[in-house]
């Protein structure tokens, strides 16, 4: 049994966290999806052509990162998949859980390389670099520093 207040085993444990998991991977999933395939049909247009090599530059690293992301977050159902049946969940949890906390790093500097790239082609404007900025600082602050606040600040030490 677990020693955290809740009367479950290991096993139990392994099923609750690979549920929770997977819940939370549906949601990163669908938007690294959306924005990767979206990202993918941009080479085809005709004004694409026509972008600086800067320009070119910073949509070929945000789509390798886009692939990136959607390769970490799409990881851990193959991952499951292949190691299904093998009495091996807990692991199986850890693994996933890394490969989900990498695709969300990847996630990051993929909207992050997105917004430069589209601000840059939209605007031309000095302010770019600081409206970028500002919303990776957001990114950092939702999905980064709440989470690790209410963590230090909530968690009972013992």
């Amino acid at each position: 049994m677990a020693d955290d207040g809740r009367s479950e085993t290991a096993e139990e444990r392994a099923d609750r966290q690979w549920q929770e998991l997977i819940q939370e991977i549906r949601v990163a999933q669908t938007g690294v999806q959306i924005l990767f395939g979206f990202l993918l049909t941009v080479a085809f247009t005709p004004h694409f052509q026509g972008l600086p090599q800067t320009d070119k530059t910073i949509y070929i690293v945000t789509v390798v990162l886009g692939a990136l992301a959607t390769g970490a977050l799409i990881g851990p159902v193959a991952f499951h998949r292949i190691v299904a049946g093998r009495r091996i969940k807990p692991e199986t949890v850890a693994w996933a859980s890394r490969l989900t906390f990498t695709g969300l790093i990847l996630l990051l500097a993929t909207c992050t390389a997105a917004l430069l790239l589209v601000l840059r082609v939209a605007t031309h404007n000095a302010y770019v670099p600081w409206l970028v900025a500002g919303v990776l600082a957001w990114y950092l602050l939702c999905w980064f520093a709440l989470p690790l606040w209410a963590r230090v600040r909530y968690t009972a030490v013992d």
